[in-house]
């Protein structure tokens, strides 16, 4: 399960443990107009392994505030009012976010959203070209879809829609919280299929478990923002800074982004052995360690007695299993889990054929 991806790199992590004691120590808060070290550092690390070009970046506090921010740079920034997301899509609950989440279930209760959000099929490069023109302020998608079950888009995909974006003077947004920091096996899910956005949200695991959000922009993007258009109180926080860096080093001086592709992909193999044996998986599919597994049903009892075995899952949709384990699994972790979800579903199909 992974705290939804927030324990990306464990709960405990012990570089992160010890930077925030360290920084406790220190000071604890500084408000975003004075000089702050701790900041610095990480912004300094951040942009060691950020995509190319995006040099700029806004510090706030969760996936959705970063989605916010992205929102009102892109139309600030282009000066224009349409915005396309995928169906499927989830981005957040604050009225922003909301507005670009395709599920009516979070999505009726709040109406009316922003105007103006189209909805194109995930993956279907024709149909973003019929809702996307030269009044389009930008697109916004997640590189690996998470929520709505862990559909990773169709080989060249990405590419057209970066194309899109720029035959119309629109911006392309990258929405990482879920599939970035090492998540996939690379540190941009992004990365995988070449593609580069003009702004990535970031959020989840970047500090160790404190809570964070990041936005990271072109600066010429940025730097149509008036002082005081936007910003975040508790942005750049000295203990989320502190985490943040750790939690960076952590990926990257530890080899968690190689064991998440490694550990991926024998926990891929194993469950494409499951699903060999158990015909009520219908689909394995995801990278790195952002995997889905679709069955032919309902996956809450699988859920509810996972736990009592001592095994945590989410879910996304109503058949599909999610997997999101910390980027520290060993393959005696991976060998465990194949071992135990074997169970689950040998007891659902005896269940079942009773």
């Amino acid at each position: 399960m992974g705290g939804y991806g927030v324990a990306l790199v464990g709960h405990r992590n012990e570089r992160v443990v010890n930077a925030i004691k360290s920084q406790i120590d220190k000071v604890i808060t500084v408000h975003s107009s004075f000089y702050n070290k701790t900041r610095e550092e990480f912004l300094q690390t951040l942009m060691n392994v950020a995509p190319s070009g995006l040099s700029q970046v806004h510090l706030n506090n969760s996936g959705a505030e970063s989605i916010e921010a992205a929102i009102k740079f892109a139309r600030k920034f282009t000066g224009k009012k349409k915005m396309v997301a995928m169906k499927g899509s989830y981005h957040g609950k604050s009225m922003g976010a909301l507005s670009l989440t395709f599920n009516p279930k979070y999505r009726e209760s709040f109406q009316p959203l922003i105007e103006k959000v189209s909805f194109s099929s995930y993956g279907d490069v024709d149909g973003l070209r019929d809702v996307v023109d030269k009044d389009t302020a930008f697109v916004i998608l997640e590189p690996i879809q998470g929520e709505s079950g862990i559909h990773v888009p169709p080989e060249g995909f990405l590419q057209e829609v970066r194309k899109t974006c720029d035959e119309n003077n629109s911006l392309l947004i990258f929405d990482e919280i879920q599939s970035g920091l090492g998540r996939t096996g690379s540190m941009w899910a992004s990365e995988h299929w070449k593609t580069v956005p003009d702004i990535m949200c970031l959020a989840k695991g970047i500090a160790g478990g404190v809570p964070m959000g990041v936005t990271l922009v072109r600066p010429d993007i940025l730097a149509v923002m008036k002082k005081g258009e936007h910003s975040s109180t508790f942005g750049g926080n000295p203990l989320a800074c502190a985490a943040g860096t750790a939690t960076l080093q952590a990926l990257t001086q530890d080899g968690l982004i190689e064991n998440a592709k490694s550990m991926g992909e024998k926990l891929s193999h194993g469950l494409e052995e499951l699903k060999s044996k158990h015909t009520i998986i219908r689909e394995v599919r995801g990278k790195g360690l952002m995997i889905g597994v679709e069955l032919k049903f309902e996956v809450k009892d699988i859920l509810m007695e996972g736990i009592k075995n001592g095994l945590l899952l989410l879910y996304s949709g109503r058949n599909i299993l999610r997997f999101l384990p910390p980027l520290v699994i060993s393959e005696e972790d991976v060998v465990k889990t194949l071992q135990i979800l074997d169970k689950l579903l040998t007891n659902e199909e005896n269940r079942r054929n009773a």
